[in-house]
């Protein structure tokens, strides 16, 4: 009886081990994961992602890494998909960084790769348009890639 319950106690230990590391290798992202320039696809147009001063993207709570190259792409797909978010990141337009979703606003930039003319700035800039407002801007659009 003595060996049963060591050998119940050492699988167990060994089952908790294994999903602790599971779960440890599945943890979300902390940050942007890197994309590779020229060579994945806009999750909503389907266009390369090539432009790093108008990307985005978007990291879901299931742990889906979603990129685009323009931001009303991210805008357009989230306003329609309303997938559950861990967080978002749009690059600056003239900056080489990150910005947190948000935190963002968007400027009048022409062009942009699919048309949308807003590039991505930190906040406090003058005149910009809340994440909200380049939300409804871009599905009042109606355009479509």
């Amino acid at each position: 009886m003595k060996r049963l319950f060591l050998l119940l106690a050492l699988i167990l230990s060994i089952g908790g081990g294994l999903l602790f590391t599971l779960r440890w290798l599945q943890r979300l992202p902390s940050g942007p994961v890197d994309i590779v320039w020229d060579k994945e696809a806009c999750a909503h147009c389907h266009m390369h992602v090539g432009e790093p001063r108008f990307a985005a993207q978007l990291q879901t709570q299931e742990g889906d890494i979603l990129n685009f190259d323009d931001p009303g792409c991210l805008l357009r797909y989230q306003a329609e998909q309303h997938r559950v978010v861990h967080a978002i990141y749009f690059h600056h337009h003239r900056e080489d960084r990150w910005l947190t979703g948000r935190d963002t606003v968007f400027v009048p930039v022409e062009p942009t790769p699919m048309g949308y003319n807003l590039g991505a700035a930190a906040s406090g800039v003058l005149g910009a348009l809340s994440y909200e407002e380049a939300t409804r801007k871009v599905v009042a659009s109606g355009a479509t890639p």
